[in-house]
């Protein structure tokens, strides 16, 4: 896979890790990385992961629960996770319902990006990410 995979459990651990290599690189705290969600009910994962070799970096973090997949993107900014989003509705020929934080914008540490996360899911698509309440924060 060209992202590199982390286990659901892993997921603040990831983000916080972000965030640290954020402040120690980024002076500016501009948009230093995006949190992308992607719904993909109704495909296969087989097929979902065979797709995501060919669109991802492999500086990009994949977390996956159930049919719910997590990306957590380094210096990427709302336009280029516009992007990403774009050439998953192309590839799966399906617009795939997404939602998208960047940090420092929309949080600043993984309690508050989840929270952002799971607000504009809800408000984008009416789901109900509760998947994320579950993992340590």
């Amino acid at each position: 896979m060209a992202g590199v995979a982390f286990s659901f459990t892993n997921f603040t651990a990831l983000i916080d890790l972000n965030i640290g290599i954020a402040s120690r690189l980024d002076e500016n705290r501009s948009e230093s990385f995006t949190i992308l969600f992607c719904d993909f009910t109704g495909i296969e994962q087989s097929v979902v992961e065979s797709n995501l070799l060919s669109l991802l970096r492999t500086s990009d973090s994949i977390v996956h629960y159930e049919q719910y997949y997590f990306f957590v993107m380094p210096y990427t900014d709302r336009y280029g996770t516009g992007i990403v989003k774009r050439m998953f509705d192309e590839v799966f020929a399906y617009t795939v319902p997404s939602a998208a934080v960047c940090y420092p914008v929309n949080g600043e540490n993984p309690t508050e990006l989840l929270d952002s996360l799971h607000l504009e899911a809800k408000k984008t698509h009416r789901l109900t990410l509760d998947c994320l309440y579950d993992i340590k924060r």
